[in-house]
């Protein structure tokens, strides 16, 4: 049997009407946040649970990619700060995985766009 799931929207004030689906919360939470605080130029919010051991629709391993002009002048670590800060409630609760990718325009420009994909899992013991 096929589902249709209803596509909702929401307004943001920094790019108008912004797509979200019910069956991704905490994707459309992280999403929301980031374009809500940071204004980004860019940004890529992509689940990687189904490369770990988790229930099938799990949302629970996520990598941002947050270009921000925000960003500018600012120490690598203290954009993570940034992005963990906004993200609080999603790390204290489902999400047990965050990989961060936070660039200024003026970095992102002069790159080739591209972002390494993220290493194998290899079962939480090393196994």
């Amino acid at each position: 049997m096929n589902r249709v799931w209803k596509m909702y929207q929401i307004r943001t004030q920094s790019y108008g009407i912004m797509n979200i689906s019910p069956e991704k919360p905490t994707e459309n939470s992280i999403a929301f946040k980031i374009t809500e605080n940071l204004k980004p130029d860019h940004l890529e919010v992509i689940n990687e649970s189904f490369m770990h051991n988790v229930p099938k629709g799990s949302e629970t391993h996520f990598k941002v990619v947050v270009v921000s002009k925000k960003f500018e002048s600012v120490p690598l670590i203290k954009r993570h700060r940034m992005i963990n800060e906004l993200l609080r409630d999603e790390l204290a609760g489902g999400v047990h995985a965050l990989s961060i990718v936070a660039k200024a325009p003026s970095q992102w420009e002069g790159s080739d766009k591209r972002v390494d994909p993220s290493p194998v899992c290899r079962g939480g013991f090393g196994i």
